[in-house]
């Protein structure tokens, strides 16, 4: 697709950009490159300094920000203030505990492997080519950017080409703080060259958010090149409700994870199993909620959701209802495409979804809740784990057998008991089967793009 800012409230071309030409690309990566001695070279103190500086950045740009990524993706200016606030907090977070992330370790006594000094050391590996999504334009590059360069590592940012404006701010922040000239840089470049520059031995890894094709071309690039890769593929991520739950919290949540984001959400709900024995209380609670959204202008107050950030993203989430209706779908709420300019549209609730209808299945990245009836706990967990994907789970339960059961049975990346799903600094983050693989975030996340030395001493 196009280089370009297109503003999804409207449909229209707000801004162009031309792709970096090749030898741009060649002056950036050997400009990366290059950085990689200087960066190691900084101090663990250094580093911490600029990013703060980098976070008091965002900060200070903070309405410019917001802005942006409500034009860019049509997020509403309070979520999209959020999140800009949240990266700054995040690069806070990395700048004051990634030395201790990485911190030397001595896992066995030295006598016992026949020497008078033995540990693991943590070193940078060299510049990381970061492919990332729309979706949270600013938290998702940030939560690579900030422990990676944190680390001593450089940074190469290929970002969606529909946040351009977003992708070259970040492309010019961690300079501006005062990071060595190369440490983090952006590419204008198309998703297909960006697989090309893996074959490049001045990139040592690549970390990738985004579709299972995208994730499969990213991973056999860096599997042919002998190239560490850290995969976040996306989800039909579960929200369990059993009989001791809290109906009315737990509607009021789901409804809050269904449209977050416009439904654009790798880790929220998207397949809701309701126990039989409150099913019907619940989702008269869960409907009432989803018809009483109001989607809308994203800078507009009292806009619940904004519009969805592409054409082409409304077009496959609709394409999955209209398959679902011929099917014999019942649609509870929503389930049309709107009528006017900009790619709207509303909270949708679908139930007696069969294993034929492709929403069953595939990952609907928009407002669709998809609610099922079941029968046990173990059922719960059963028609859970029945999918390609397994990134985060919602579970709703005041009964600690049932929480533990739960934690020990889902196979996802992560289960979160009476409360949505979300993404912590100190925590890692990442999926299993085809959500990926590797994790982003806290120690486990740091160390995915490390050097981990053995050092040995007689």
């Amino acid at each position: 697709m196009a280089i370009a800012t297109i503003n999804p409230s409207t449909g229209k071309i707000e801004k162009t950009f031309e792709a970096h030409s090749a030898a741009q690309v060649e002056t950036i990566l050997d400009r990366a490159h290059k950085a990689n001695a200087a960066m190691r070279a900084t101090t663990f103190a250094e580093r911490s300094a600029w990013m703060h500086k980098a976070a008091d950045l965002m900060d200070a740009d903070l309405e410019l920000l917001a802005s942006l990524a409500a034009t860019e993706m049509g997020k509403t200016i309070p979520t999209a203030r959020y999140e800009v606030t949240k990266s700054a907090n995040g690069m806070r977070h990395y700048a004051d505990h990634a030395e201790e992330y990485v911190a030397r370790e001595t896992p066995v006594e030295p006598a016992t492997v026949g020497a008078s000094a033995a540990s693991v050391i943590f070193q940078p590996i060299g510049t990381v080519l970061a492919v990332m999504p729309w979706n949270y334009p600013f938290w998702q590059v940030i939560r690579f950017a900030a422990p990676a360069l944190m680390a001593g590592n450089t940074g190469l940012l290929k970002h969606a080409s529909s946040v351009p404006q977003v992708a070259l701010y970040l492309g010019e922040l961690f300079e501006r703080a005062g990071f060595p000239v190369g440490a983090f840089q952006t590419l204008l470049i198309e998703g297909a060259a960006a697989s090309k520059l893996i074959d490049d031995r001045r990139i040592r890894a690549v970390t990738l958010t985004g579709s299972v094709g995208a994730g499969s071309a990213v991973a056999e690039a860096a599997g042919r090149n002998i190239k560490k890769s850290v995969l976040e593929l996306g989800g039909t991520d579960v929200f369990v409700v059993m009989p001791s739950a809290d109906i009315a919290k737990s509607a009021e949540m789901g409804t809050a994870s269904r449209t977050q984001n416009s439904g654009q959400s790798c880790i929220c709900a998207k397949r809701f199993y309701i126990h039989e024995d409150i099913y019907d209380e619940w989702l008269e609670a869960f409907v009432a909620k989803m018809k009483a959204t109001k989607p809308g202008d994203p800078f507009a107050e009292g806009t619940s959701f904004g519009p969805m950030a592409t054409e082409q993203v409304r077009a496959e989430a609709h394409a999955l209802v209209v398959d679902a209706k011929a099917k014999g779908v019942t649609v509870l709420a929503g389930g049309d495409l709107p009528g006017g300019e900009g790619w709207f549209y509303p909270a949708t609730v679908l139930t007696d979804v069969t294993p034929d209808m492709s929403i069953y299945r595939e990952e609907c990245f928009g407002p669709v809740a998809c609610v099922y009836k079941v029968s046990s706990l173990d059922e719960a967990i059963e028609f859970s784990n029945d999918s390609d994907f397994g990134l985060a789970a919602s579970v709703w339960t005041n009964d600690q057998a049932e929480i533990d059961a739960l934690h020990n049975g889902l196979e996802f990346g992560a289960v979160f008991a009476n409360g949505n799903t979300a993404s912590f600094f100190g925590l890692p983050f990442g999926g299993v089967k085809n959500s990926g693989y590797g994790r982003e975030l806290g120690a486990f996340g740091i160390r995915e793009f490390v050097n981990i030395k053995t050092v040995w001493q007689a």
